[in-house]
């Protein structure tokens, strides 16, 4: 199971990306609002019983200061995958991508591309395809459609030549 976190209702439209992927896979997610500012002692509560509660990695969601995803890291021994969002108070992005990006040795936090959470949700998926041969299964048959559409769109090219 894949646990989805995001500091704000807001950030569900972009986090809709992780879930959309994860249900092509038939992985088992559960998301929910938890903020690194609003409701710290949830934030903790929420990482330290993930991994007994079958959470086998995290994406966290998080704009503007975007401290979600590094705090919730150091409550957890669990893989956390950072989403930079491009919230109302962001500045082009950027602080958010620089916060989830700079952490510290020894709190790592993967992080993927402004707005990315569909890159969040298999790269989530690819972890959890190492102890899961269904799982490996659907992400090779995965990686050949993408061929096959580029395949397709090569075609399209050299008809409309």
């Amino acid at each position: 199971m894949v646990g989805i976190i995001m500091g704000s209702i807001s950030d569900l439209k972009v986090m809709q990306g992780a879930v959309d992927i994860l249900k092509k896979f038939d992985v088992q997610y559960e998301i929910e609002i938890v903020s690194a500012h609003r409701t710290p002692q949830k934030m903790v509560e929420y990482a330290s019983n993930a991994d007994n509660r079958g959470i086998k990695a995290i994406i966290a969601g998080a704009g503007g200061a975007a401290h979600l995803p590094g705090m919730v890291a150091s409550c957890t021994i669990l893989p956390v995958i950072g989403v930079p969002v491009k919230s109302s108070n962001s500045i082009d992005g950027w602080d958010s991508i620089l916060s989830i990006l700079q952490m510290p040795n020894g709190v790592p936090v993967a992080t993927v591309a402004l707005n990315a959470s569909m890159n969040a949700g298999l790269l989530a998926i690819q972890i959890i395809s190492g102890f899961d041969t269904d799982i490996k299964k659907k992400l090779y048959a995965y990686k050949e459609e993408l061929k096959e559409k580029v395949s397709d769109m090569n075609l399209e090219l050299n008809s409309a030549k």
